[in-house]
């Protein structure tokens, strides 16, 4: 378990699943001070603009209040960014996997073409950077949705639409990877048709032959 996981569980159970002492979290709070974060992030464009304090004071909480809930600037933000998204970017099961794909890379692709895009475009930029922002991304934000694409994808192989021996990172990276590049690069219109054309290319490629 990362470092910050562990110190963020122990604040928030205490030890033995018992919650820390102090004052209980307020659910209030912690959603304010969410949407404060996007809404500073969207103002001043950049992770490194954004403090603590601009936070506590836009969502109207204290400085420990915040720490209480996120260790790190970085977690803070993340989760932000991630909250925004969570529900957007659930897989469906609706019993094609090809299905399954396209539509949760189509709501992708609306999210990267949204406001929040300046946002996700901001903390990739300042990952370049700072690792600690890096790591955040990837155990907040990327880390739980590849989980749940696995699962979607292990579905596809027991209903003998992909192939057994899949390797699901590779189909994972080729399916994402594309979007991403077309997100940051600019170089082509990241659209829901070339979305349509990397899943129908990807799951083909991979597709069971029995």
């Amino acid at each position: 378990m990362p470092q910050s996981y562990a110190r963020a569980a122990t604040e928030s159970n205490g030890i033995n699943g018992r919650r820390a002492p102090g004052r209980p979290r307020s659910e209030h709070s912690r959603k304010a001070i969410l949407r404060s974060t996007l809404k500073l992030l969207r103002q001043q464009g950049g992770f490194h603009d954004l403090s603590i304090e601009a936070v506590a004071d836009d969502a109207n909480v204290s400085k420990a209040t915040i720490y209480r809930w996120w260790p790190t600037k970085a977690a803070l933000v993340v989760d932000a960014f991630a909250a925004s998204a969570d529900e957007e970017l659930r897989f469906q099961d609706t019993g094609s996997l090809h299905r399954d794909i396209s539509q949760q890379m189509h709501r992708v692709v609306r999210i990267f073409r949204s406001p929040r895009g300046k946002i996700l475009s901001a903390l990739l930029a300042g990952g370049q950077s700072d690792p600690e922002l890096l790591e955040a991304f990837r155990d907040r934000f990327l880390w739980p949705r590849r989980r749940e694409a696995y699962k979607t994808l292990e579905r596809g192989i027991d209903r003998g639409e992909l192939a057994p021996d899949t390797d699901l990172d590779v189909l994972l990276d080729s399916l994402y990877g594309p979007i991403y590049m077309r997100f940051l690069i600019r170089h082509k219109e990241l659209t829901d048709d070339f979305a349509d054309q990397l899943c129908g290319l990807m799951l083909r490629s991979c597709a069971s032959k029995a």
